[in-house]
């Protein structure tokens, strides 16, 4: 499966040391050089340019031929939906509100931090609880509803996963 992300999901789940899941999941990611800036900038956290810096074999950095300024997006967000675009990958990365809504315009299948951990969860890679009690003990911006949801989910399988996501 072809899957393109954007800098927020990796930050995450590197963050609470769930990053693995993305190769259990999906094989192989592939991210914009606009994203390796973000996460190799200063301002993120150590753990982030630590893992960057040694990046796993899983992970591919691609640059998008073309991109599309009018999206109006942070140029990391702008070049993974570029870049899914172009590729026609299957899947995007992105958990920002308004990255999420300019991808799906566009026609893109999308899925955030928390769709990768309610999809790891299912094919019991992770517990969802642990997973989510990590990310409430991060700065990383999801409502405590957003969170329980997902939990309701998790414990009715075949309710259909809507594309409802973090600002973040």
């Amino acid at each position: 499966m072809l899957v393109v992300a954007d800098a927020s999901p990796l930050n995450v789940l590197i963050r609470i040391e769930l990053i693995d899941v993305l190769e259990k999941l999906f094989g192989r990611v592939v991210i914009p050089p606009a994203v390796v800036k973000e996460m190799s900038h200063p301002n993120t956290p150590r753990v982030v340019r630590e893992w960057l810096a040694i990046r796993p074999s899983w992970l591919d950095i691609r640059a998008p031929s073309a991109l599309d300024t009018s999206l109006g997006l942070d140029p990391g967000e702008c070049e993974a939906i570029c870049l899914a675009r172009e590729l026609r990958a299957e899947l995007l990365l992105v958990d920002d509100l308004r990255a999420r809504r300019a991808a799906q315009r566009l026609g893109l299948n999308i899925t955030g931090t928390i769709g990768v951990l309610e999809l790891a969860a299912g094919r019991g890679l992770l517990d969802l609880q642990t997973a989510l009690d990590r990310i409430r003990q991060t700065d990383f911006s999801v409502s405590d509803e957003l969170l329980d949801a997902a939990i309701r989910r998790a414990a009715r399988p075949g309710e259909r996963r809507h594309n409802d996501a973090p600002d973040g």
